[in-house]
């Protein structure tokens, strides 16, 4: 019996350090302005493109500015989202992968190579640390098909 609690014990000491931690490594969000929107500029919704394509990025009522600078609040950078149907967190920093990729030095437009077929685009813009505004600051969902 003395075994059994202590067990009990320290699964739930377990349990509560794993919320904290959590609660910890959730970054503070800013809040995104007003109207802000986040918008592609090309290619339009349902384009056909060649397999390597310029995607132009288009943002209303923010500013870009690099990640990891002290930059107005009001700033923030783009998140092009491929492919992706599940949205990470959006109260954490934002993973970088080829789902979700990063133009954290301010870019404004990228030169995409995907493979052919069918595929969906969504911007997020993030603060300086990867961690989108509340609310999140994202784009329609578009769909290209890539020939």
């Amino acid at each position: 019996m003395v075994n059994c609690l202590h067990s009990l014990g320290l699964a739930a000491l377990l349990c509560a350090g794993t919320l904290l931690a959590h609660a910890e490594s959730a970054a503070p969000q800013l809040p995104a302005p007003e109207g802000a929107e986040v918008y592609f500029i090309e290619p339009a919704d349902g384009a056909t493109v060649s397999q390597t394509f310029t995607v132009k990025f288009g943002l209303k009522g923010m500013g870009v500015a690099p990640a990891g600078i002290e930059a107005p609040p009001d700033t923030g950078h783009h998140h092009l989202l491929v492919d992706v149907d599940n949205m990470p967190l959006l109260d954490m920093p934002l993973p970088a992968s080829e789902q979700i990729r990063h133009f954290g030095k301010g870019q404004t437009e990228t030169e995409l190579t995907l493979p052919p077929g069918p595929h969906t685009l969504q911007l997020l813009i993030g603060d300086k640390h990867h961690v989108p505004m509340e609310p999140p600051v994202i784009s329609e969902k578009i769909s290209i098909t890539v020939q």
